[in-house]
């Protein structure tokens, strides 16, 4: 390691044991990072394979959708996550020690801020827990003995009820689909109705112009 480099990292160091009592600002500053990097690397392949299979454009345009899809993910999930750290520091000061609620209403309040605006990265991401959140309180329920754990597997049901629901609305109100999952399933339900030949039947989903 060069020798300034390794100056600099003692010094910061050290800067980081003189703040160890501010270790909750510290911790949130640590979770605006750990956002960054997450939401760079969840949205970066997904934004690319997406783009390019199915957006429309030059291969600039395609990668200057990419960058932009994945600074919104990575930018909004680290600004939550050092929002949400501040704000349960903040709730914990206030109430002395920790109670069950602190999480729900930082979340709330950050939440409301940083992914309430209506665009396409904030729909998927929303959506994507709002799916966990309900099968993690069905389960609850069941834990707490609010629902009687049933006798027989219900997971089959579970996928029976997603997928009739999710193809009838496709196939009689795709309109109110998100973008992103009509166009997969456009491709998957739709195009594959259509071919002209042995080459967009089997090479080509269409024949290229």
């Amino acid at each position: 390691m060069d020798l300034s480099l390794e100056n600099a990292e003692l010094i910061a160091n050290y800067i980081l044991f003189k703040l160890k009592k501010h270790q909750q600002v510290l911790a949130a500053i640590k979770g605006l990072r750990n956002g960054l990097v997450y939401g760079a690397r969840i949205r970066a392949p997904h934004a690319l394979v997406m783009v390019f299979l199915f957006g429309t454009g030059t291969l600039l345009e395609k990668l200057k959708t990419v960058l932009t899809l994945t600074r919104t993910h990575a930018f909004n999930l680290g600004k939550f996550v050092f929002g949400y750290k501040l704000a349960l520091a903040f709730l914990h000061r206030f109430k002395n020690r920790y109670q069950t609620w602190h999480p729900f209403v930082a979340a709330f309040t950050v939440g409301y801020y940083v992914f309430g605006e209506n665009n396409g990265v904030n729909t998927q991401i929303n959506l994507y827990l709002l799916s966990r959140i309900i099968y993690g309180l069905v389960k609850l329920a069941v834990e707490k003995g609010v629902i009687r754990q049933p006798n027989s597997p219900v997971f089959p049901w579970f996928a029976a009820f997603t997928w009739g629901i999710v193809l009838w609305l496709f196939e009689n109100h795709s309109n109110v689909l998100q973008n992103s999952l009509k166009t997969s399933m456009t491709y998957l339900y739709r195009d594959s109705n259509v071919w002209t030949s042995v080459r967009d039947f089997i090479v080509y989903n269409k024949l290229p112009m």
